[in-house]
């Protein structure tokens, strides 16, 4: 029994080191988002966005696109999505295309959303009765597209290839 109870004692405080360890400037900055802390948060996901972590850089883009803690500069969100976006981050994939219905930061431009919609929908890994919004919103899309530009978007997300240098 006192072997058991010491394993469990020693598992227990392994796990508790395993998730102080996980903790990092990531989880600090998702944190000080919550509080609406964004200078730190800004502080905090500017060096990781750009030593290329993906989640990092859409956070940032986020910032940027909604002027949390800095200037609303969609430019700047554009740049900071299309970097996780060509890494394969769904998430940014999705900001990118949105960026290009609304024509926030590049021009408005329903190929480039399309292709990216489908990116981000080819990475959806919900179960059954989830909503893939994604896939929703390129079906949305491609309503008001012709069949030349569904066809041009489908082709350039089949040759699409992420880039791992994540700048």
């Amino acid at each position: 029994m006192r072997l058991f109870c010491a394993a469990a004692v020693a598992l227990f405080m392994i796990a508790v080191l395993v998730g102080a360890a996980g903790a990092g400037p990531l989880d600090d900055a998702r944190a000080a988002d919550r509080r609406g802390d964004y200078a730190t948060e800004f502080r905090l996901l500017r060096p990781l966005a750009e030593e290329g972590n993906a989640e990092a850089q859409t956070a940032l883009g986020d910032m940027y696109a909604g002027g949390h803690g800095v200037p609303q500069d969609y430019v700047e969100a554009v740049k900071w999505f299309r970097r996780a976006a060509e890494q394969g981050f769904a998430d940014a994939q999705d900001s990118l295309a949105r960026m290009y219905v609304q024509g926030q930061g590049v021009p408005k431009n329903y190929v480039q959303a399309h292709m990216w919609f489908n990116l981000a929908a080819s990475r959806f890994s919900g179960g059954v009765g989830h909503l893939n919004i994604d896939a929703a919103a390129r079906d949305n899309l491609a309503e008001e597209m012709t069949p030349a530009q569904i066809a041009e978007a489908q082709r350039l997300a089949r040759e699409w290839q992420p880039k791992m240098t994540g700048q």
